[in-house]
């Protein structure tokens, strides 16, 4: 009998929402995302445990500087990460960029290149990783520069219309709108329990997937943010959705069809002139939850990314 994780595969393209090397290998997902909060629980995974003390023996030979050495600690062990990642799936893996330069178009082109620069040391080309940034305006101007040099992007943190379309204008490979954090949101407002199908997520996902196809854009979307099966299955058919490990055993242990919910209709006959700073700003400061959720989810990986620079200042 099928699985529901074998017959999602059918429908979209799974993705591990996870470092985790060994869950990596179990669910043979085609990509996997990693970002501050993931690359920490590396810390306490053994698998890792060879990787994280040469990376500190690797920094403290570069610089006698202790700051310096944290810094490059950290980028080295993002793309060691993403470098062991990249052995195992088959497509690509998506490294961030730190949350604290999400309002710094031009200091978040110069981490991308670096990072770039250091996966294609280890042997791993640009086109088989993501630089992922936070889906603000200069993020997204950040993206549009990256991608003209063939380095493709993911944007994240992404939870309104209006920042799904100012990364369609702007021609990035893939965006990530949050389906969870949503309908997080909305259970707190409403103290109400949704349905898959009633599902704030849900819907907001599925209306981005139906613009994307409205308007002929070819950037990959990429739900993300699942808080259970009920979720991820409501939006099979989506071109990509990145689960975590919890989620993927369910989905593992689960047997039956998996039913199409999102199709591209293939339609792209919609136009419209491009949105402008203060359009995309007024827009989504109109949408409350997009606001809170964009400013929550910068702070909490800025404080992962600071937890991250303190673990490793400490081995140093």
């Amino acid at each position: 009998m099928t699985t529901q994780l074998e017959a999602l595969k059918e429908l979209s393209h799974v993705v591990a929402d996870t470092g985790d090397l060994d869950a990596i290998r179990k669910y043979q997902p085609m990509d996997a995302t990693t970002n501050p909060s993931l690359i920490l629980k590396a810390f306490d995974l053994e698998s890792y445990q060879d990787l994280i003390k040469n990376v500190i023996s690797q920094v403290k030979e570069e610089s006698n500087d202790k700051d310096e050495q944290v810094a490059s600690a950290v980028d080295h062990l993002a793309v060691a990460i993403g470098t062991e990642i990249a052995g195992i799936v088959p497509g690509r893996v998506s490294t961030e960029v730190s949350a604290k330069l999400s309002f710094d178009k031009d200091a978040s082109i110069e981490k991308a290149h670096h990072l770039i620069d250091l996966y294609e040391k280890k042997g791993i080309t640009r086109d088989r990783v993501l630089i992922k940034l936070a889906s603000t305006w200069e993020g997204i101007c950040a993206a549009e520069q990256l991608e003209k040099e063939g380095i493709n992007c993911n944007l994240t943190l992404l939870f309104s219309d209006a920042q799904a379309r100012a990364c369609f204008e702007a021609g990035v490979f893939l965006i990530s709108p949050f389906v969870g954090r949503v309908t997080d949101w909305y259970k707190k407002e409403t103290g109400k329990d949704y349905s898959a199908e009633e599902d704030p997520g849900v819907q907001f996902v599925r209306g981005v997937c139906k613009y994307a196809s409205d308007y002929g854009y070819e950037t990959v979307v990429m739900g993300a943010s699942f808080r259970n099966t009920g979720q991820i299955l409501a939006l099979a058919g989506c071109n990509r959705l990145t689960i975590s490990p919890q989620l993927l055993e369910e989905l593992n242990g689960s047997e039956g069809s998996v039913e199409r919910k999102v199709s591209d209709t293939g339609a792209g006959d919609k136009t419209l002139p491009r949105m402008t700073e203060s359009e995309f700003r007024f827009q989504h400061n109109e949408d409350a939850m997009a606001n809170d959720k964009l400013a929550e989810g910068i702070r909490k990986f800025a404080e992962d990314q600071d937890t991250l620079e303190q673990r490793i200042a400490e081995m140093l």
